[in-house]
């Protein structure tokens, strides 16, 4: 077996030498970092704010993009542009992070949990349907590993019931459905550039604001509810409180740090689709162990590559064998619904049994665009060697 190489310098003996992610910066992010420092302005709205927000801008073919502390912010101004109020729904994925429900339950909106389709794991369009009444003010779909929703079908929901569709696309960045970037496609879109993410600054994400009408009122709660943004053009002579809004501007830190990634986006996501194809062409085979699916209009991105075992022992004896073998990998989300926010705040709508299959059995594999061929080849030979110890992993 090739042996991993060990990540972690500071540690003498380490108990793990795979590590689940890890960022991929080769030096232009510090030289950003010098550039802004010696330009004089930390704080957000300088210019490489303004350069990232024009390459999402071209990337993702919206009318604007906003960068923000956090895909959760972006999140949060979506409920905020909806107008959110008490009573409202909101349809969303059960097998989601809770910030997709948060930012619905803060301004007092209902997260309805549907089920999600056994093969995308996204949301299943026909559950969604089935959970549309008088109150259901928007479809919130995720696009799962990067991997995009049916907004075709989506789409003929909100037309047909004149509700909104926005995209939590926090996995998604430079992934399409039928030729549409992800998170350019429904009325606003939310993405992430935490550290897990294939781009990112350590901690950010952009709101995509696809509908030009909304891109004055991102504006106003971007900047703390008021109209700051037409002051600096010169729309105004002072600027107002005018809306709900909060402090939304990513720092120019971090900015520079994002502005970096995101001029290397084609070469991270490359590097990715290598690693992940190479997982593919040995464990998609694999007749007892599922892995991911791709439906023909999806191009992803590459953001995770995921196993399904038979069930939760095999898939935690699983996790325990690649643990002893120095490579850490991770289930995902636990069923929204059945979580104490998720009862106290939400509602369920359906049976939920793909969202607890998912929650007992997958596990990711560690994959990023600083993965060494040696790492990736140990994770491997890990897999199958941990697989077949469960009498998994038929050809």
């Amino acid at each position: 077996m090739v042996g991993p190489r060990n990540y972690s310098e500071a540690a003498t003996e380490p108990t793990t030498s795979v590590p689940f992610c890890l960022p991929d910066y080769v030096g232009t992010e510090v030289q950003n970092l010098q550039a802004a420092i010696a330009h004089g302005r930390l704080e957000g709205g300088g210019p490489f704010t303004r350069s990232c927000e024009a390459m999402l801008a071209d990337i993702t073919f919206s009318a604007a993009a906003m960068v923000v502390p956090s895909c959760t912010a972006a999140l949060e101004m979506i409920a905020l542009l909806l107008d959110i109020v008490p009573g409202d729904e909101v349809i969303m994925p059960d097998y989601t992070f809770v910030s997709t429900a948060n930012a619905i339950a803060l301004r007092g909106g209902v997260p309805v949990f549907v089920d999600i389709d056994p093969s995308t794991l996204n949301i299943d369009p026909d559950a969604a349907e089935s959970a549309i009444t008088s109150r259901t003010k928007a479809l919130l779909p995720v696009h799962y590993a990067g991997v995009p929703c049916d907004m075709d079908r989506l789409g003929a929901l909100s037309a047909k019931y004149g509700i909104a569709l926005v995209e939590d696309a926090a996995q998604a960045l430079g992934s399409a459905w039928n030729g549409r970037p992800a998170g350019g496609i429904g009325a606003m879109g939310a993405v992430s550039f935490h550290h897990t993410k294939n781009v990112t600054c350590g901690e950010g994400g952009a709101l995509l604001v696809n509908d030009a009408a909304l891109v004055r009122p991102a504006e106003h709660i971007r900047d703390k509810g008021t109209d700051r943004a037409e002051f600096l053009r010169g729309d105004v002579q002072k600027y107002e409180w005018r809306v709900l809004g909060s402090s939304y501007l990513l720092s120019e830190l971090a900015a520079a740090v994002l502005e970096a990634q995101l001029c290397r986006m084609d070469i991270l996501l490359a590097k990715r689709m290598t690693l992940w194809q190479a997982y593919e062409a040995v464990l998609g085979p694999l007749t007892d162990v599922r892995t991911p699916q791709v439906p023909p209009l999806a191009t992803h991105n590459a953001h995770i590559y995921h196993l399904r075992l038979p069930d939760r022992r095999r898939r935690d004896a699983f996790i325990g064998a690649m643990s002893a073998a120095g490579v850490t990998v991770a289930p995902h989300y636990v069923p929204l619904h059945a979580t104490p926010g998720g009862r106290r705040y939400g509602r369920a709508h359906g049976t939920m049994s793909v969202t607890f299959d998912a929650a007992d059995t997958l596990v990711r594999l560690p994959l990023f665009s600083a993965m060494s061929q040696a790492d990736h080849t140990h994770v491997l030979e890990a897999s199958l060697e941990a697989l077949a110890a469960q009498g998994l992993g038929s050809p």
